[in-house]
């Protein structure tokens, strides 16, 4: 994987943390793996193709799920997630899928981000494909972001 490219998809994540949330943001000590994920209880997956194609998750718990809805409702508190929470989630799927699309467009990368796709509950995911794992600390909670994309080469 370029190392530009999984900075540009992580800043892309915090740049959402700090300009829409207001928080400060950490990057942890990032881990590299292959074949096998655990997620927190929510995972919002992004499918990424264009010049690069693969998969970012970002992972989380419940607690910060609902931290991340109250924020986008205005600084409600929220006890229980609903459609509207779980719309908001997706939301926040959305804004990370198009920051991370103008992130890597300024390192001459054009992607597409397909819809994203929210999970419920702790899962495994499994690849083949290596993923870099980049744990972010804020106010709100911890929030993984798990990128796996590899550059697409063109033969004709």
């Amino acid at each position: 994987m370029n190392t530009n490219h999984v900075n540009a998809i992580c800043q892309a994540t915090q740049l959402i943390l700090t300009s829409h949330f207001g928080l400060v943001v950490n990057a942890l000590a990032p881990t590299a793996g292959k074949g096998h994920l655990v997620s927190e209880d929510i995972s919002v997956i992004l499918g990424v193709k264009g010049q690069l194609k693969g998969q970012i998750i970002c992972t989380f718990s419940s607690q910060t799920a609902q931290k991340i809805i109250g924020v986008m409702m205005g600084g409600m508190q929220i006890d229980q997630i609903d459609e509207m929470g779980w719309s908001a989630v997706q939301e926040f799927g959305n804004w990370v899928a198009g920051t991370t699309a103008t992130e890597l467009s300024k390192e001459g990368c054009v992607i597409d981000v397909t819809p994203p796709i929210v999970n419920e509950g702790e899962s495994n995911y499994h690849s083949i494909n290596p993923f870099i794992s980049i744990p972010l600390d804020s106010d709100i909670g911890e929030i993984g972001v798990h990128i796996s994309v590899q550059e697409v080469v063109e033969t004709y």
